[in-house]
């Protein structure tokens, strides 16, 4: 019972595609199976390594793990031709030489009167040797299949084209090679998006013209945006990798596709884990999904203060290798993160919250210091490194006693210490609480800073 994810690399894997993959490797999963990938790259003009590179990766980066492939289309090229050829010669398919000319005014007539545009058959008794290679489909009948988002779906056989399934230049089209791969790679069930189901018909009559057994079909609705209209860059139809760089979890993003179109109850939160053992195909809403960026970054802040800290500097070494944090020069990453996950939305959030910690600041926020490091700030802060200079246990809990006993001895509110001590820690203004942020800071950093701090000061002053 195997399932696939078959991308075509004409661009990015974005999120309608990632769900699609996310849904075809739960069904495996929870089926105990295969999840095959399959690089659909017959069109040769549009198609990209670049593209290839993108989709391997955002797999990679989500975890969807594929047990067969990736398998690249372009690598099949004779197997398509011998079932191309097994179809000619049993009179099931047929060359068709029609201009381009007569097809359009064909259609136009067709329009013209009412009747759904075909091809009228025009080739199909010629015998001809060169062109197109058409499928014969058949004229009577229907085409009936359950899908398991869909239901029952009927289409009758005079709706249908006489579908091209191979170029005049000799290469296959979409609807035969699909055939012949999820037939040859033993797919259980196709899991696509819906813009397919047209050519679900056309392709379960070439099952059935080659004498193979059909496979179970689930078509997903499209994601909408937030306002109702086709996804687009605006609402999120991103790059998947952009997701990674604006500093999202990929459990998070899973946990999020997952929701889009498919629910248990009224449960927001899934682990990997009970995703496989509640995912059913049949608990997909027929209707689209809304993109929400809003809850995304919900499920995203939620899995940032939950999941396990390993787990979260995993993710988070990316975005700390790109903001060239060296942890060799600070204190334990795993203790930091702990300190710092709480208040934090995002990886990019988490890494740039310690950066302080790791590298020296050239200068303070401008504003903030003219608006903070006033002439009494300066006795505030000339305290502190005569106090912490003497402190030989370097604990938050040492530190705040030292910043409250200098507002016992000056009489004022911790705030008159705290604020110009955080600028003189952050540079910006910007940091937990501060008497956890002077430990996990460092003495030495603390002391050079406090004096750098002063020395701004007094140059203002001069």
């Amino acid at each position: 019972m195997k399932s696939r994810f078959a991308p075509s690399p004409t661009g990015f894997l974005h999120i309608g595609g990632a769900r699609t993959a996310l849904f075809a490797w739960l069904w495996a999963k929870k089926n105990k199976s295969n999840f095959v990938l399959r690089i659909e790259d017959t069109d040769r003009e549009r198609s990209t390594q670049a593209s290839v590179e993108a989709i391997l990766d955002g797999l990679e980066w989500l975890g969807l793990d594929y047990d067969e492939g990736p398998i690249y289309q372009s690598d099949r090229f004779g197997r398509y031709n011998e079932v191309i050829q097994e179809l000619l010669s049993s009179g099931q398919a047929y060359y068709c030489d029609c201009s381009k000319e007569r097809l359009d005014s064909m259609r136009e007539t067709q329009i013209e009167n009412k009747e759904k545009p075909k091809y009228d058959g025009c080739c199909r008794e010629k015998s001809l040797e060169n062109g197109v290679v058409r499928f014969r489909n058949p004229d009577d009948g229907s085409v009936i299949f359950n899908d398991f988002v869909k239901g029952e779906v009927i289409i009758a056989n005079s709706e249908l084209d006489d579908l091209i399934i191979s170029r005049s230049d000799g290469t296959p089209t979409y609807n035969l090679t699909v055939v012949v791969d999820d037939h040859d790679m033993q797919i259980e069930c196709v899991i696509r998006g819906d813009d397919h189901i047209n050519n679900t018909p056309k392709q379960i009559n070439l099952y059935e013209a080659l004498g193979w057994s059909v496979p179970k079909f689930a078509h997903v609705p499209m994601i909408l945006g937030s306002d109702g209209s086709r996804l687009s860059k605006r609402h999120g139809a991103l790059n998947l990798l952009s997701y990674r760089d604006e500093g999202f979890l990929p459990d998070a993003l899973l946990n999020y596709l997952v929701r889009l179109g498919w629910s248990h109850g009224d449960q927001e939160i899934f682990s990997i884990d009970e995703m496989i053992e509640l995912f059913e195909l049949k608990n997909i809403n027929s209707s689209p999904a809304s993109f929400n960026q809003e809850k995304l970054e919900w499920i995203n802040q939620n899995y940032i203060k939950t999941c396990a800290p390993s787990d979260l500097i995993k993710h988070l070494n990316w975005h700390l290798e790109r903001l060239e944090v060296n942890l060799d020069d600070g204190p334990k990453i795993d203790e930091l993160v702990d300190f710092l996950r709480e208040r934090s939305q995002s990886l990019l959030d988490l890494s740039r919250s310690c950066v302080m910690f790791y590298k020296d600041f050239d200068d303070f926020d401008e504003l903030q210091a003219n608006k903070t490091f006033s002439l009494n700030a300066k006795d505030f802060l000339e305290d502190l490194l005569s106090h912490l200079s003497e402190l030989n246990d370097w604990s938050a809990n040492n530190i705040h006693s030292i910043i409250e006993s200098i507002c016992d001895e000056r009489n004022i509110g911790f705030g008159k210490v705290g604020q110009p001590f955080r600028l003189t820690l952050s540079g910006d203004g910007k940091s937990g609480s501060i008497d956890k942020s002077a430990q996990f800071v460092g003495k030495k950093r603390t002391l050079a800073r406090l004096k750098k701090a002063i020395a701004w000061i007094n140059s203002q002053n001069n």
